[in-house]
């Protein structure tokens, strides 16, 4: 508040006043104010917060002149609370729209809504904080992030406008449909080799059928006997036997016969190719073309037609081996035992018979490597411990040095190529050494040559120290005493 005094006297009800001018003030209509003062309280008047008759209690009650009209000053004191509440509601109103705040008649503010007072709560607040408008949310509360319009709006299916610049007659009837591009040679191969290779692990044709449905092979049908037949030749017998279920199953379903025929066709022109990678590869061709033709999905006269034609040496070779195991059957029935039984498929006095064939024709071959293969090819490596004991054996029975160091060979070479692993090593010892004493009434001299078997195989590299201790030993034949009446001492093993 502005003051000036003006130094006029005038004179009113008996005493001597003086007048100040107040400069309008903001909520009271702009008006100007008027105040007359006593000489009594002009002097009275410092800078103290109260005069000397307020300190004292005094009533005395001051008044303002507005408009010709004396008014009290606690009512000028009342008029500036409620203009400050009147211009702090005004600057507010467009952000506290819609709250129900008021004003009492005091000047307090009412809050009848609910406020929103947490963080999370200002922060999800869609109302504009420009301190423009009507506080309204923007877009009715459709707009900003992540909205997808108002609460419960549900979106009809859009109709097509007729009257569209771009509208097309045959959008109508428009079907949309994925289409799967033709694999080509390069992403073929990458694709169902993990396939096929999968396949050897669980053995499930209905699966592979499945995943070869998926996919466009387009003109690439007739490679996939090609690649299965490719990878089987690296693989083992009981794979060559899976590949030829899985061709047989997936004839009709996911190629044709005329597919089968091409396939072997294409497989008979890469012969060459496929020597340099599985030496065998002609006669494990002419068994799968044999084991074809008796599964029926490939014609009989398949043979016949290329007979006089055929200028490869491998693919002549690969006919005659099919058109030997063909004759062989009873009227080309299917040949089941083409690939053999794989692994634990088969009983246990047919492995025992295979092992005991093994040990004869290395005995009469010589070659190390072959029986390494053939022992392989049985994929029965929990009982390599039957040809330990079964080689043991035979040095037992046998009366020259020769079967001793045949069998000393083979037991280290296949001891070093990790083919008969510790476990199964040591169990054919143990068996042996379990029943030495039976061999012992048939062999007399068992219980030396196994000593110096034991021996060398300890020098060799094939044993361990606590296996060659377990040894057992006869001893030396006495009398006990001589008043024993010519018993015998049992013998010690």
């Amino acid at each position: 508040m502005k003051g000036e005094n003006q130094g006029r006297e005038e004179k009113g009800k008996g005493m001597q006043l003086f007048g100040v001018t107040i400069l309008p003030l903001n909520g009271l209509g702009g008006k100007a104010l008027r105040l007359y003062i006593s000489q009594s309280e002009l002097e009275n008047l410092n800078d103290a917060p109260f005069s000397g008759d307020e300190e004292n209690g005094g009533s005395e009650e001051r008044k303002t002149e507005i408009n010709g009209n004396w008014i009290p000053a606690t009512s000028i004191t009342e008029a500036k609370i409620n203009a400050k509440a009147k211009r702090r509601l005004r600057k507010n109103s467009s952000r506290d729209s819609g709250r129900g705040d008021s004003v009492s008649e005091n000047g307090e503010t009412l809050k009848i809504g609910v406020v929103p007072t947490s963080p999370k709560g200002k922060l999800l607040d869609r109302r504009s904080r420009s301190g423009k408008g009507r506080g309204l949310p923007k877009k009715g509360g459709a707009g900003g992030k992540g909205v997808w319009g108002t609460p419960g709006q549900v979106y009809d299916v859009e109709e097509v406008d007729i009257k569209d610049p771009n509208y097309d007659d045959d959008q109508e009837n428009c079907v949309y449909e994925t289409v799967v591009l033709p694999l080509d040679e390069r992403a073929f191969e990458k694709t169902l080799t993990p396939i096929i290779q999968e396949y050897f692990e669980h053995g499930d044709t209905n699966e592979v059928s499945e995943m070869l449905k998926n996919l466009n092979l387009g003109e690439m049908k007739y490679s996939v006997p090609v690649l299965a037949v490719s990878l089987a030749l690296e693989g083992k017998a009981s794979h060559r036997e899976m590949t030829s279920k899985l061709i047989s199953d997936l004839c009709g379903t996911v190629v044709s016969r005329t597919d089968v025929e091409k396939s072997f066709d294409r497989l008979l022109k890469e012969l060459p190719e496929l020597v340099l990678d599985s030496p065998r590869a002609p006669q494990l061709v002419g068994q799968f073309i044999a084991r074809a033709v008796g599964d029926g999905i490939l014609s009989s006269t398949y043979i016949d037609g290329y007979k006089g034609t055929v200028d490869c040496v491998q693919a002549r070779a690969a006919l005659d081996r099919a058109t030997v195991l063909l004759s062989m059957s009873k009227g080309g029935k299917r040949i089941d035992s083409v690939w053999g039984a794989g692994g634990g498929q088969q009983s246990v006095k047919h492995l025992v018979k295979e092992i005991d064939m093994l040990l004869k024709e290395y005995l009469l071959s010589g070659d190390v490597l072959e029986a390494e293969r053939c022992l392989q090819e049985l994929e029965v490596p929990h009982f390599h411990h039957e040809l330990v004991y079964e080689a043991i054996v035979l040095v037992l029975e046998s009366t020259g040095e020769k079967t001793f160091k045949m069998i000393l060979d083979l037991l280290k070479t296949l001891w070093k190529s990790s083919v008969i692993t510790v476990d199964q090593m040591k169990r054919g010892y143990e068996r042996v050494y379990c029943e030495i004493p039976d061999i012992n009434l048939d062999v007399p001299h068992s219980y030396s040559v196994l000593e110096r078997f034991v021996e060398e195989c300890f020098q060799a590299g094939i044993i361990s120290k606590p296996l060659r201790d377990l040894c057992p030993s006869r001893g030396r034949k006495r009398f006990v005493s001589e008043g024993d009446g010519g018993r015998l001492k049992l013998e010690s093993y």
